[in-house]
């Protein structure tokens, strides 16, 4: 008789963890607060697979053309894999994949090096690897540092750098 109320305890303790974690929100939406600092705009949708995982989509558009900034616009999906003791938060790693917009090589006058023509827009993919921490209140308002760092894949001759990087202060929303 006694085996019987063991096996039903730990019957419904097993039942109440997984109670506890299919409770947990799971998607997060995000923009970048220090991007328009740049002349740009980035926003992100996250998804939480489960406490130590998730997969993301971030788009960035760059909408002043007299920034310093050679991208256009880009597209990041990305996994990443949280160590930290709470539900998908704390310190994380992530690898991205990044579809970009990128200014064209620029060809500088020999006579006069403040003048150049542009080559056209190149589109390239890139891979890469970053870092960060995500900080999460108990109401789901986020808080997130990151940066990354990747290489341009088909067309880096066409370009004048063959590195693309990510990073921002991130204010957000789980739900």
């Amino acid at each position: 008789m006694k085996k019987n109320y063991l096996i039903i305890i730990m019957l419904s303790s097993i039942f109440a963890v997984n109670a506890q974690n299919n409770n947990e929100k799971k998607n997060e939406v995000k923009i970048n607060v220090i991007s328009p600092l740049a002349g740009s705009f980035e926003a992100t949708y996250e998804r939480n697979l489960n406490a130590k995982s998730s997969l993301g989509i971030s788009g960035l558009y760059v909408f002043n053309d007299n920034s310093d900034e050679d991208m256009n616009y880009s597209i990041s999906p990305y996994y990443r894999r949280y160590f930290g003791k709470k539900y998908a938060s704390g310190f994380f790693a992530e690898g991205f994949g990044m579809l970009s917009s990128i200014d064209g090589k620029k060809v500088y006058e020999i006579n006069d090096t403040s003048k150049f023509t542009e080559d056209p827009d190149v589109i390239d993919l890139s891979l890469g690897i970053g870092l960060g921490s995500k900080w999460v209140t108990k109401s789901g308002f986020i808080f997130e540092v990151n940066a990354g760092w990747g290489k341009l894949l088909f067309n880096p001759d066409k370009t004048d750098h063959t590195q693309v990087v990510r990073f921002g202060f991130h204010l957000g929303y789980r739900f």
